[in-house]
């Protein structure tokens, strides 16, 4: 959970706190990451999490949610660039999208920007999220909001996934991470193999399905689970990561197919126009397919549980 240290007590939604640090979490309580603040812009606690947006020189605006870092204006186009931008680029005439969670409206965003896409579909439980960055962040979601080819639907996905009779080219799940430390986190049945069934269901022969899967470098487990449990339902797996410097390190992304395959290179995407708007350059999308160079120490392993 994050720390408001010197902050003093947390204030109402929309009013602000001058001087303090910010400490919140990149690994439990084994690495974080420590912020001088300049304003606490909201704070507002919905029946399911506390949602938090705070003003700071080195990443410019951050959410939190329960204490956990979302987002930050300095990086969070890339992040989404990774999540939106890099399967349709691999995807040559998406029509229909559906996006789980991605409440803060940044996935929407950049979901928009392909013209060839027909109706997007969005599933977030907790409108708060919706609510609070709309006031006080609207540049995250651009328009996106106000696209007649938006179709939000407020509440819980997985009746959703499993009702719905809607095929999709292209199903982003933008979802919190689950945390080592913590039980009961809001998305924890979102990596599990019971719902990517229900995801194969609704997921076009020639569609691919997204997720975001923690941090590749301190926390891999996080990205082997995921991997793990989307192996069980689709024939290909695939992982990528991008360097999102208020996540601590490369940002894993996981994505699954009935028999798609994303390029390895940016020279072999469908559409490299999708790379190009999102600012991913040749040189990071190449990148992003390569192994970390970097040597697995044992403390970055997943702790057992008693």
């Amino acid at each position: 959970m994050a720390d408001f240290r010197g902050m003093g007590t947390l204030p109402p939604m929309g009013h602000g706190l001058s001087g303090g640090f910010l400490e919140y979490p990149i690994r439990g309580d084994r690495f974080a990451h420590r912020v001088a603040v300049q304003e606490h812009v909201a704070s507002f606690t919905s029946p399911f999490q506390t949602i938090d947006l705070v003003r700071s020189d080195a990443f410019g605006q951050m959410l939190l949610l329960d204490g956990h870092i979302q987002l930050t204006e300095l990086d969070e186009g890339l992040y989404h660039a990774g999540l939106v931008n890099v399967p349709l680029a691999n995807l040559p005439s998406p029509r229909r999208a559906l996006v789980i969670g991605g409440g803060d409206g940044g996935a929407i965003r950049q979901l928009m920007t392909d013209i060839s896409l027909e109706q997007v579909d969005m599933v977030e439980i907790d409108e708060g999220v919706i609510n609070v960055t709309k006031e006080n962040w609207p540049a995250l979601a651009g328009n996106a909001w106000d696209d007649p080819r938006l179709h939000l639907t407020i509440g819980d996905a997985f009746p959703y996934v499993k009702e719905t009779q809607n095929q999709y080219d292209l199903i982003v799940v933008d979802s919190t991470d689950t945390y080592e430390d913590e039980e009961g986190e809001l998305s924890e049945a979102l990596f599990t193999a019971a719902f990517y069934r229900d995801l194969a269901r609704i997921l076009n022969p020639s569609g691919l399905v997204v997720t975001q899967s923690d941090n590749a470098l301190f926390c891999p487990y996080g990205r082997e689970n995921t991997v793990a449990q989307l192996g069980q339902v689709f024939p290909v797996v695939q992982t990528y990561h991008l360097a999102i410097p208020s996540f601590g390190g490369p940002s894993a992304y996981v994505v699954a197919s009935h028999g798609v395959r994303l390029a390895s290179r940016a020279e072999d995407v469908r559409r490299p126009d999708q790379l190009a708007q999102a600012g991913i350059a040749p040189a990071i999308y190449d990148a992003a397919f390569a192994e970390l160079p970097y040597r697995q120490l044992a403390g970055n392993v997943q702790v057992p549980t008693a």
